[in-house]
């Protein structure tokens, strides 16, 4: 039994809040079940010099939580003078997911920058961040679309979604919350794309190996949550 009392193919209640902040070319406030966070999509008429005079653009992700995400209070990392390597391991994860699916060269040069703040933690945190992250994407290109500057559909060429699995009192489960994933044998992160395209696995035994089977079960439960996270995702824009 999952302490959440759920079924082992059951992810969490997920939500999406569009153009939840006021200023931002989009925005999505995304909840996974207690995890929430804040994406915002921001446009600069600019690339990163490396890319200048090639006509392409460029999407990449900043992440944070916020000190009362957990438990306790954590110290920002602004205080600390620079980010945590968990910090840029996540948000190069979140702008590699994301690029996946956008045609650079449509775009134009233009950088669109995705800010995903963690309010409320409890697992899933990255996932969640790259799932309502492309709802913050489509409306800034959506923004951008309706002031003639790009078409969304030479732009954006699919959705992508991220769900975790992991194996949990030696069962393979879905969309692991905080007390799952702190002490699940392993632990996995699953990145796809509508059509189905594998963007990335992220796959780790935390004590002993997982075999390939139990790798076989996770990579089932993933795709078919991946698929309902997609046909959430379409929901939300058609609203």
């Amino acid at each position: 039994m999952r302490p959440s009392g759920r079924k082992t193919d059951q992810m969490r209640k997920v939500s999406f809040e569009r153009n939840f902040s006021k200023h931002a070319e989009g925005s999505c406030l995304v909840k996974f079940g207690d995890t929430h966070v804040l994406c915002t999509a921001s446009l600069e008429d600019k690339t990163p010099l490396w890319l200048r005079n090639t006509g392409k653009g460029w999407v990449t992700a900043e992440y944070g939580m916020l000190p009362r995400a957990t438990g306790e209070r954590m110290k920002r990392e602004a205080a600390a003078g620079k980010q945590g390597g968990r910090t840029q391991e996540i948000q190069r994860l979140i702008g590699r997911s994301l690029r996946a699916v956008i045609d650079l060269q449509a775009l134009g040069e233009r950088q669109i920058t995705l800010d995903c703040d963690v309010i409320q933690a409890d697992g899933g945190t990255r996932t969640a961040s790259i799932t309502g992250g492309w709802i913050a994407l489509y409306d800034c290109l959506k923004w951008m679309e309706s002031r003639n500057m790009i078409k969304v559909d030479r732009v954006l060429k699919d959705h992508v979604a991220a769900i975790s699995c992991g194996v949990f009192a030696s069962q393979p489960v879905i969309d692991l919350d905080y007390l799952e994933d702190s002490s699940a044998e392993t632990d996995a992160n699953f990145v796809m794309t509508g059509a189905g395209g594998i963007v990335e696995i992220q796959g780790t035994a935390e004590g002993a190996p997982f075999s390939e089977e139990e790798f076989t079960s996770l990579m089932r439960l993933a795709k078919n949550g991946i698929g309902e996270l997609v046909a959430l995702q379409k929901q939300a824009i058609a609203g």
